[in-house]
C-alpha cells in the first residue's frame, strides 16, 4: 500500500503539481494535458481530413459533413484519452469503464430502450397538451430506400456521438476530477463542462446549457450505477437518436433527418424551442423517468 506523504517532508513543486498519494500529477494538471493532447491530435487530424472537408464544403449539413466529423472527434478523443489513461494516470484504458464481460451488449441495448421511453413519453405529453402536431411519417413522403439509408446513417453517427462523448465527460473528465476529489463532485464538475461544450450548438442558450447539465447527471448516473461506460454509451445513443430520427425534435439545437415530421408550437420555456426538448423543463420529468428505469434495470448489479 502507498504511503500518504506528509505535506512537511515535500517540496513546493512537488506539492503543486504532484499527487500526495501517488507517483502521478494531480487530477487538474492531468485533465489540462489531456486537453492539450487533444487539441494537438485535433490539428494533425484536421490537416489529415482537409481534402475530404473540402470535398464536402457548399453541401450544407448533412450526414456525410456530420460523419466525417464525429469520425475525427473518435481519433482524437479516443487517441488523446488513451494517451493519457495510460502515461498520465498510469492506468490502463479498460479501467475507464470497459469491461469486456457479458454486461456490455444488455447495457447498450438497455440504455437505448431506457431513452426511447423518455423520448416517447415527451412526445406524449407534448401532443395531449396540444402542443405538438403530427404531419406525416417520413415514408409517406420519400423512397423508402432513402429512409432506411439516412435512418441507418444517422443511426451510426449517434453510435459514434455516444462513444466520443461518454468516452470524455463520463470517462475521463469524470473520473479524473473524481481522483481528485471525490466522485460527487466528479460528476457535478464534469456535467457542468459538459454544459458549456454544447453552448457553441445552433440557438444555444444558458437555459439550454443548464437543460444539458442535467442530462449529463442523468447519464453519470448509469455510469455510478454500473462503474462501467456501456450503459452510459447506449443511453446517449439512444437519447439522440430517438430524439432527432425517432420523434422529430431538433438534438442539440441541430436539426436531424426525422423519421416523424412533426410541428411544435407550445411554450418554448416547457417544449425548448429551437434547441429540442433538453433546453425545455418538459426534459426533468422525462430524467426523473429515466433515472428510475435505470435504477430498476441496474439494482442486482449494483457495484459498492
Amino acid at each position: 500500500m502507498t504511503e500518504t506523504q506528509n505535506p512537511s517532508q515535500r517540496s513546493l513543486l512537488s506539492i503543486i503539481f504532484l499527487s500526495p498519494n501517488e507517483p502521478r500529477l494531480r487530477a487538474g494538471w492531468r485533465l489540462f494535458l489531456q486537453t492539450l493532447l487533444m487539441i494537438l491530435i485535433g490539428i494533425i487530424v484536421g490537416i489529415v481530413f482537409i481534402p475530404l472537408q473540402i470535398a464536402l464544403e457548399g453541401t450544407g449539413f448533412s450526414q456525410h459533413s456530420f460523419l466525417i466529423g464525429e469520425f475525427e472527434e473518435l481519433l482524437v478523443i479516443t487517441a488523446s484519452v488513451y494517451l493519457a489513461r495510460r502515461f498520465l494516470d498510469r492506468r490502463s484504458f479498460v479501467s475507464l469503464g470497459f469491461n469486456l464481460d457479458k454486461y456490455i451488449l444488455y447495457d447498450i441495448i438497455a440504455g437505448i430502450v431506457i431513452t426511447f421511453i423518455m423520448m416517447g413519453s415527451i412526445f406524449a405529453a407534448m401532443w395531449a397538451l396540444g402542443w405538438l402536431k403530427f404531419e406525416s411519417f417520413a415514408w409517406d413522403t420519400e423512397p423508402l430506400s432513402n429512409v432506411i439509408l439516412q435512418t441507418l446513417a444517422f443511426f451510426f453517427i449517434f453510435i459514434l456521438v455516444g462513444w466520443n462523448e461518454e468516452l470524455l465527460s463520463r470517462g475521463y473528465h469524470l473520473q479524473t476530477i473524481a481522483s481528485g476529489t471525490n466522485l460527487f463532485w466528479g460528476v457535478v464538475i464534469s456535467s457542468a463542462v459538459f454544459g458549456l461544450l454544447h453552448l457553441g450548438n445552433p440557438n444555444a442558450t444558458w437555459v439550454s446549457a443548464a437543460g444539458i447539465f442535467f442530462a449529463g447527471l442523468f447519464l453519470a448516473y448509469g455510469y455510478v450505477r454500473t462503474k462501467q461506460l456501456w450503459l452510459s454509451i447506449g443511453l446517449h445513443i439512444g437519447w439522440n437518436f430517438f430524439e432527432g430520427v425517432g420523434f422529430g425534435f431538433p438534438v442539440s439545437g441541430l436539426d436531424i433527418y426525422p423519421l416523424t415530421h412533426i410541428t411544435v408550437s407550445g411554450p418554448e420555456i416547457w417544449t425548448g424551442g429551437a434547441f429540442g426538448p433538453e433546453a425545455g423543463l418538459i426534459v426533468l420529468p422525462a430524467l426523473a423517468l429515466g433515472a428510475v428505469l435505470i435504477y430498476l434495470y441496474s439494482r442486482s448489479r449494483l457495484v459498492s
